[in-house]
C-alpha cells in the first residue's frame, strides 16, 4: 500500500466540504454527550440514563447494514440528507422534556435513526472523494473531524447551558443539523453502483474464515464501542462524582491527543499492517480505562483523557480500514456501514451494561471492568484474526 497516493491530491474542495458536512453533523450530536446533566435534575438510575443514552446507537445498528449497502446502490446524498433532516425534525421536541420516562427514551431512538443514516451515508460521502490510495489517510481524516467535534461540542455545550440553558443547547444542535445538510447539498455524488451488483461481500467471507474467526474480528469493534460508550455516556458524571466542576477538559485533552497521533502517525497502518496497530492501541485504551477507575486528583483527570486519546487515535483508522480491506474498497459503503454497526452494537449495550454494573458498584468498578473487557478482547484478536493483507493479496492474484 502506498499511503501517500501517488502525489494524488486529497484536500479537494468536493473532500473538504464533505468533511465540513461530517463535522457539523457530528458537533450537532456530540453537544448530547451532556444530556445526562439534563436527565440528572429527574433522578433516574443510572442504569435508565444509561439505557436513555445508550438507545440512540442501538436503532443506529438496526439500519447502518441496510444503509451502507443502499448507499452503495442508490447514492450517499441523498440518503444522508434524509438521515440529518430527520435529526433537526426531532430535537426541537426535546423543549418538551419534563422526565426520564418514554418521551426522552423516544426522541433518542428517532435521533438514532437519523444518526445511523446521515452520518454512514456522509463519511462513506467524503471518501468517495478521496483517492483510493489514500484510503487510510483519508479515513484517519474523517475520524479526526469527528474528534475535533467531540472535543469542542462538550465544552461549548457548557458554556452555551450557562449562557442560555439547556435549550439554548438544543437550538445550537438543530443549527448545526442544518449548516451539514447545506454542505451536503454542494457536493456531487460519485457513488459507484456497478461495485455493489455481486453477490454478498459478507456472506462470502463467512465461508472463508467460518463462524468462531469471523466472531473473534466481529468482537474488537463491538468491544472498542462498548467500552468508548463507557466514556461518552459516564465520564461527565463521574467527573461530577469525583468533585471536579468541568468535564470538558477531559474531552479536549481526549480529542488533543487522538488529533496529535493521527497528524503525526496517520499512515501507520499502511506501512506496517492494520493488524500491528489494532492490538496495541487496545492496549493503550485498556490501560486508559484502569487509570480512570484510579483518578482522585484533577491532573489525572485530564492525564487519563490525554492516554485515552492516544489509543482512540491509532485505532479508529486500522479498525476501519481493516475491515474495508477484508470487505474490498469496492464495497466501501458495507464496510463502512458494518464497521460503524459493530461498533455501535457494543456502544448501545454498553450503557444499559456498564450502567447497571455502576449501580452495583460504582463508577470505578465500572472502568476497571471496562479496562478488563478491552483487554480480553485484544487478546483475543491477536490470536485469532487473519492479517488484513491476506485479503488484499488475494484479489491483486
Amino acid at each position: 500500500m502506498n499511503p501517500r497516493g501517488g502525489g494524488q491530491v486529497l484536500w479537494t474542495r468536493e473532500f473538504v466540504t464533505a468533511l465540513l458536512a461530517y463535522f457539523f453533523l457530528f458537533l450537532s450530536v456530540t453537544l448530547f454527550l451532556l444530556f445526562p446533566l439534563f436527565l440528572r435534575q429527574f433522578q433516574p438510575a443510572r442504569s435508565r440514563m444509561g439505557l436513555i443514552m445508550g438507545v440512540h446507537s442501538l436503532v443506529a445498528v438496526a439500519v447502518r447494514p441496510l444503509i451502507g449497502r443502499l448507499s452503495d446502490l442508490q447514492g450517499r446524498r441523498k440518503i444522508a440528507l434524509a438521515g440529518i433532516g430527520l435529526i433537526a425534525a426531532v430535537v426541537p421536541f426535546f423543549h418538551l422534556v419534563r422526565g426520564a420516562g418514554a418521551l426522552p427514551l423516544a426522541l433518542r431512538a428517532l435521533g438514532g435513526l437519523g444518526w445511523g443514516v446521515g452520518m454512514t451515508a456522509t463519511m462513506t460521502l467524503a471518501s468517495d472523494h478521496a483517492p483510493r490510495e489514500r484510503l487510510a489517510h483519508s479515513m484517519g481524516v474523517i475520524g479526526v473531524a469527528g474528534l475535533v467535534a467531540n472535543a469542542l461540542g462538550p465544552v461549548a455545550g457548557e458554556e452555551i447551558i450557562r449562557r442560555f440553558g439547556f435549550g439554548g443547547l438544543f437550538n445550537a444542535s438543530i443549527i448545526l443539523a442544518l449548516a451539514s445538510m447545506a454542505c451536503i447539498a454542494a457536493v456531487p455524488d460519485r457513488t459507484r453502483t456497478a461495485a455493489a451488483a455481486g453477490p454478498s461481500p459478507a456472506a462470502a467471507l463467512l465461508r472463508k474464515v467460518g463462524p468462531a474467526v469471523l466472531l473473534v474480528m466481529s468482537a474488537m469493534p463491538v468491544v472498542h464501542g462498548a467500552t468508548k460508550g463507557s466514556i461518552d455516556n459516564f465520564i461527565a458524571l463521574f467527573g461530577r462524582s469525583a468533585g471536579f466542576g468541568r468535564v470538558g477538559p477531559f474531552f479536549l485533552a481526549f480529542s488533543l491527543a487522538a488529533i496529535l497521533t493521527r497528524a503525526g502517525l496517520g499512515d501507520v497502518s499502511d506501512r506496517v499492517g492494520r493488524k500491528r496497530v489494532i492490538v496495541p492501541s487496545a492496549c493503550v485504551i485498556s490501560l486508559n480505562l484502569l487509570l480512570i477507575s484510579q483518578v482522585r486528583g484533577y491532573p489525572l483527570f485530564i492525564a487519563a483523557g490525554f492516554l485515552g486519546g492516544l489509543g482512540q487515535g491509532f485505532i479508529f483508522p486500522a479498525l476501519s480500514t481493516y475491515v474495508i480491506d477484508v470487505l474490498g474498497p469496492e464495497n466501501r459503503g458495507l464496510a463502512i456501514s458494518l464497521y460503524l454497526t459493530l461498533f455501535d452494537i457494543g456502544n448501545g449495550l454498553g450503557g444499559p451494561l456498564f450502567g447497571a454494573v455502576s449501580d452495583l458498584a460504582g463508577y470505578r468498578a465500572m472502568y476497571v471492568a471496562a479496562g478488563a473487557l478491552m483487554l480480553a478482547a485484544g487478546f483475543l484478536f491477536v490470536l485469532r484474526a487473519p492479517p488484513s493483507e491476506t485479503f488484499v493479496k488475494e484479489r491483486t492474484l
